[in-house]
């Protein structure tokens, strides 16, 4: 039996190993970008992994500015007799001779805060009319006489301030 060829039988043979080489191609260029992309993996972490350091640095690093112009500011503050005057009558209570002072303490116990204090949902009347204390007060205030403030005025003039020489 004779075979018969058929038309352009080579360049079907052809055909079909040019599309094998081409996969072939496409194979071994996919093997190098899976290869390279296991070898610079790594590389790749720890460049990610030194970035994110670097940008924490210079974080910290803008803080520690920050803190050493705060801390040059307050230097120039220090230098100033009047802040260091102001300092030491607040926070070491310096007076000068013959300054008078007085020390609030507060009389509240440690931790008493007001809040166990019970609190009353009812309503409670008032035992007095707002209209009547509001008129008493007003009639009190205008027929005081001056001359009961002006002679404690005079008596609080009298009284002798404290000195440093009496404390001794």
């Amino acid at each position: 039996m004779a075979e018969k060829k058929k038309p352009g039988g080579k360049k079907l043979v052809a055909a079909n190993l040019l599309s094998l080489q081409a996969s072939g191609f496409a194979v071994t260029l996919l093997a190098l970008i899976v290869t390279g992309v296991v070898i610079l993996a790594p590389s790749l972490r720890v460049l990610a992994e030194q970035q994110q350091e670097i940008a924490e640095l210079r974080s910290a690093l803008a803080d520690a500015e920050q803190e050493v112009v705060d801390l040059a500011e307050q230097r120039e503050r220090w230098s100033d007799p009047a802040y260091v005057e102001t300092q030491a009558r607040e926070r070491l209570m310096f007076v000068y001779p013959g300054d008078i002072t007085y020390l609030v303490i507060d009389d509240l116990a440690e931790g008493d805060d007001g809040l166990d204090i019970p609190i009353s949902t009812d309503i409670v009347l008032a035992e007095s009319d707002w209209r009547e204390s509001l008129l008493a007060s007003y009639l009190v205030a205008a027929t005081t006489s001056r001359a009961a403030d002006k002679e404690l005025e005079k008596q609080a003039t009298l009284i002798p301030s404290p000195s440093v020489g009496d404390a001794e």
